[in-house]
């Protein structure tokens, strides 16, 4: 089962409001998947997504530690890049497996580095520049991805 549509975003102001729309659709469990070149807007989305759950501190890209895990009230959102991995075996080394299997959520900057040790997501979500902006390309995997898809195509309307 999978779903897709584009999306047009102008600047990082609208990247941040999908974000934080996005907050609004996650659930417990769920897996997102960032994709697109460095710069296009795939910390800004997540920076966006913790401002929607209420989080007001410093959100960074954690391309050195692996990993920054935010508890929030609502949920614990696990943030990774894998933007250093060099082969898909060093997800499996850094153990983090386990933490997939979670009720946390788990967004992932440059996923195809874990490929193809990483489950399915519920949403990929793809940036990309253009000249007007960013091109947003959302694919669904799951019936909660799907719900979710539903949920952000409603962001453009």
């Amino acid at each position: 089962m999978t779903s897709s549509q584009a999306l047009n975003l102008i600047g990082e102001q609208e990247t941040l409001a999908l974000g934080k729309h996005l907050a609004q659709g996650l659930r417990p469990g769920m897996k997102l998947y960032l994709s697109g070149d460095l710069g296009a807007g795939k910390t800004t989305l997540v920076r966006g997504v913790l401002r929607g759950l209420g989080y007001g501190g410093s959100v960074k890209s954690p391309t050195y530690t692996l990993v920054e895990l935010y508890n929030l009230s609502r949920l614990d959102l696990h943030h990774f890049d894998f933007y250093r991995f060099n082969h898909s075996d060093e997800w499996d080394d850094a153990g983090f497996r386990e933490v997939f299997g979670t009720e946390g959520v788990c967004i992932v900057e440059w996923p195809e580095k874990a490929q193809p040790k990483l489950p399915t997501p519920d949403l990929s979500i793809r940036l990309e520049y253009t000249s007007n902006g960013r091109a947003v390309l959302l694919t669904a995997f799951s019936s909660e991805g799907v719900e979710l898809f539903r949920h952000l195509t409603a962001f453009n309307a």
